[in-house]
């Protein structure tokens, strides 16, 4: 069996999450596989820590003060040296389409709370991976 191994890829990350709880423990998992994680507290301060880090993959909340993060996602869409950079956006949201609208804004994907920590350090691993990163 072939077992999927993300601890040799080091990469700069970008994790907005209005709760506190969260964003430690996305951290702590995207940390102990190697990765460098910066976290935002709003979706201003997430776009304006984007612009100045240019992360190698954002992870979003969806509804954060200030700006959401599809709102961010689409700011950072109209940036030439920011549109490809890979957006994950995590919701308490499981409409339909509110996952195809994040999708067609430009989001490589969408994960709904709760989630398993670990489902997101693979997927993370995986749009990483295609990158080259």
């Amino acid at each position: 069996m072939f077992l999927l191994d993300w601890s040799e890829c080091v990469a700069r990350l970008l994790v907005a999450d209005d709760d506190i709880l969260f964003r430690e423990l996305v951290r702590l998992k995207l940390e102990a596989v190697g990765h460098q994680v910066h976290m935002a507290a709003d979706g201003y301060v997430a776009l304006t820590a984007a612009c100045a880090l240019k992360p190698d993959l954002l992870i979003l909340d969806n509804m954060m003060p200030v700006m959401t993060g599809p709102e961010v996602l689409r700011e950072i869409r109209r940036m030439p040296d920011m549109i490809d950079i890979p957006v994950i956006i995590l919701s308490a949201r499981s409409r339909e389409e509110d996952i195809v609208a994040a999708l067609k804004a430009g989001a490589a994907d969408y994960l709904t709370k709760p989630f398993i920590p670990d489902e997101l350090t693979i997927r993370t691993g995986r749009i990483l991976a295609a990158r080259g990163l």
